[in-house]
Parts: structure tokens; sequence; C-alpha cells
């Protein structure tokens, strides 16, 4: 096959080079003439197996030469090793390694992983031509091997002709016995690169995890929150006329403040619960805005309890109760609360996801005031996406809104007749 792409990023380039430099090691002291495992060719009824070792003395060369006392511990190193590709069983297309007499054999240094292979789909179609063309029952192809091979042959349907011929003049007489060597390296080179469904593919590589790891000055930079100035101007712009109304230092103030005037009226408005105008325009600003006023709070859950849905917003008001009480009273609530909405079968039983379920049940088992944070933070925002828009447009709401703006023009109406009159 041609040598592809290489990987692209550096973290991933970092990882993969500590990993092939430590693997690249070990094998090279396996093969070694001297010291390394014995390589030979078996003898087998009217044939011969070239250039093979077997698993027990792989196993037994990890245990003497890399401290392993367990069996067990060296067949996992092994097959760890062997998923990478650097020796493979001789008649399967499962890469581990399994402490008996199966056939290994060794890799040749051109299709090592250190090698940054990433083949394309066209080198594995060539491949796969090469295999169909030899008539030997060694290179029959595997069934899911045969579904690929249709697979792509209609993806490059336009570029079959290329791709065949291709094969054909890879396909050139050697030695037998090179001939067989070079086939199951081969083979085992697209077992790690294709591999065998259900296996694990050892080249992919997690670039999230990868990058969390080697790149955290980067990780800093992308979490941070980057606008446009343009952006931040227009949302301050936007924001200082939503609140222009309600800012004394910009408008004044009906009535006027209490603490330069001697009308206590605005102290009699806010604890009302005849809401004003402004009160109420300041409700469709946010749902916040709406918690925050009692008298908002209290229409909102009207609204709720007409669509019968108020257990959402009784929940958040609950939760927001048990930060305020006295510590003594905590716990209790806080089972109290559960009882009430997240238990099995509860009365008001609200619709969490699954993550915040399990957090606020692994919380309660030491209840403090902040157990349903993530919960509360979950209910809020499914108000604010759903239950919030359908108040503002309910009658409700666009009623109270409608009365309030009516019952200030007839006022004005009645001030300029006074003063005109006078």
């Amino acid at each position: 096959p041609t040598e592809g792409s290489r990987y692209g990023s550096q973290c991933a380039e970092k990882t993969s080079n500590n990993l092939c430099k430590m693997l690249w090691y070990i094998v090279t002291l396996i093969q070694d003439e001297t010291d390394g495992v014995p390589i030979r060719t078996v003898k087998s009824f009217m044939t011969k197996i070239p250039s093979v070792v077997t698993g027990t003395d792989i196993v037994q060369w990890l245990m003497k030469n890399l401290s392993i006392d367990d069996p067990a511990e060296a067949m996992h190193v092994g097959s760890l090793i062997a998923a990478q590709g650097y020796f493979f069983p001789i008649s399967d297309h499962v890469l581990s390694l399994k402490d008996d007499g199966t056939f290994y054999r060794f890799q040749a240094p051109y299709f090592w992983p250190s090698n940054r292979w990433e083949p394309e789909n066209t080198d594995y179609a060539i491949y796969l031509c090469k295999r169909t063309m030899q008539n030997k029952t060694r290179l029959e192809l595997a069934d899911y091997e045969a579904e690929n091979l249709a697979r792509l042959q209609r993806a490059f349907a336009r570029k079959w002709e290329f791709i065949y011929m291709q094969a054909e003049a890879q396909v050139k007489k050697k030695d037998k016995t090179e001939r067989k060597i070079l086939d199951s390296q081969e083979r085992a080179f697209w077992d790690v690169h294709r591999p065998v469904p259900g296996c694990v593919n050892t080249t992919e590589m997690d670039i999230r995890k990868c990058r969390r790891m080697k790149n955290p000055h980067r990780v800093k930079k992308l979490d941070r929150h980057c606008m446009k100035m343009s952006k931040v101007s227009e949302s301050l712009i936007s924001y200082t006329e939503q609140y222009m109304d309600y800012d004394p230092f910009v408008t004044g103030q009906e009535p006027p403040n209490p603490w330069t005037s001697d009308d206590p009226s605005l102290w009699d408005l806010e604890t009302s619960k005849e809401p004003g105008l402004q009160r109420v325009k300041k409700w469709g600003f946010s749902l916040e805005e709406a918690l925050k006023d009692s008298a908002g709070q209290e229409l909102f859950l009207k609204f709720l309890e007409s669509e019968f849905s108020s257990e959402n917003l009784r929940f958040w008001l609950a939760v927001q109760g048990l930060k305020r009480m006295p510590q003594q009273e905590v716990a209790q609530r806080a089972q109290d609360i559960w009882a009430e909405f997240l238990a099995e079968g509860a009365p008001s039983s609200i619709n969490l996801d699954s993550h915040s379920y399990e957090r606020t049940n692994q919380n309660l088992k030491d209840p403090g005031r902040y157990s349903y944070e993530d919960a509360q933070d979950h209910i809020y925002k499914l108000m604010k996406s759903d239950s919030y828009a359908r108040f503002l447009r309910s009658n409700v709401y666009q009623d109270l809104l409608r009365k309030k703006v009516n019952g200030k023009s007839l006022a004005s109406k009645r001030l300029t007749g006074l003063m005109q009159s006078s």
C-alpha cells in the first residue's frame, strides 16, 4: 500500500511517538539473534512454515526479560504488542497472544506502526483485489472481507479499472517462501488497520483526550469566552435600552424617590399586591425577573396551575427555601423534597434527566443546602425554554399587561384634562 497521510495533530504525534519507541525497543530485543526468541522454520506434512515462533516462546521471553512473574500478565503485555501489529498469528485474523504452540511471525519493519501508516480505502481495495487474483486457499477472503470488497467496488465504481490494474501490477512472481511470508505480513498489516468486526481498532486515537492531556495551554484558550467587541457592545446597548426606564440616573421615576422627597408612594407600590405597569413589563424581560418579584412569581404559578404543570415551579421554590432554612432543619427538609418530587410514586413527580437524578440521589447521602443544585438548574432551564415562553403569550399575562397600559393611558388623559381646565 501507499504510505497515505500522516497523523495531523502535534499532540497525537507526541503520544504515538512515546508508545512506538517503547514497543520498538521491546520488539527489537525479542528479535535479537543472540538473546531474543529463536526464529525457526517448522516442517509440517508436505510443507514448511518459515520464520515462526510459538506463543509459549514469546511469553517465556517476556517473563524473563521484563521481570514479569505472572504468565497471565506476560500474555496481556504480549497481546497489547500484537494488537499494534508487531507480531501476529499466522492462521488467525485476531491479533492476540496465546501461551501455547500457536505459531507467530514478526512483522516486517516496513509495516510497523512507527512508520505512521494511515492507509486509504483505495489501498485496501487494491489489497483485496490481489487476494482474489491468487487462487490459493490461504488467501481466500473472509466473509467480512468479501463484504468490504463489494462495498468498495460500489464506492469506487468509476475508478475500479484503475484499482484492478494496480492490483495486477503488484501481483508479481516471487520466491515461494518469500511470497508466503510477505502475504502473511501484508494480511496482518490490514488486520491492524481494517480489523475483524468486533475487534478494537488500535490505530484510532481519541484526539480530544490527547488534546486535553498534551495541550493544556490550548485547552485554556479554547475555554475562554471570546466575543467580538461589536457583539459585546451590541449586547450592552441592548441591555441598557431595555432597563433604561428603570434607571433613576437616566429616567425620572414615577412615583419619585422617597429618600429625596416626602412621597412614600414608591414603597406602597412595591409592597402592593397590585403591580404597576413597570413591574408587569419587567416580568417579560426574563424568567429571573418574573421570579424575583413576588407578584410575578404568583402570577406565573397561577398560569402553571391552569395547565396542570405547576410541580416544576413548586420544586424550584422549595429548593430556594431549602437554601435559606436553619441548618438543623436542612436534612429533614431535603428528604421531604425528595419524597414530594423525586421519589418513586411521588405525588408531584418532576421530569429530570438521568445525570441530574443520579447526582442528586448521591448528594442526599449527606444532605445539605445545595444537594439539589443540579436538579434545580435543570428544572430552571426547562421552565425558561418552555413554560416561560408560553406564559408570556398567555391570556393571563397579556390581559394584565393590557389592563395596566390602558389604566396608565386613562390616568394620563385625566391629568391632561385637569391641567387644561386649570
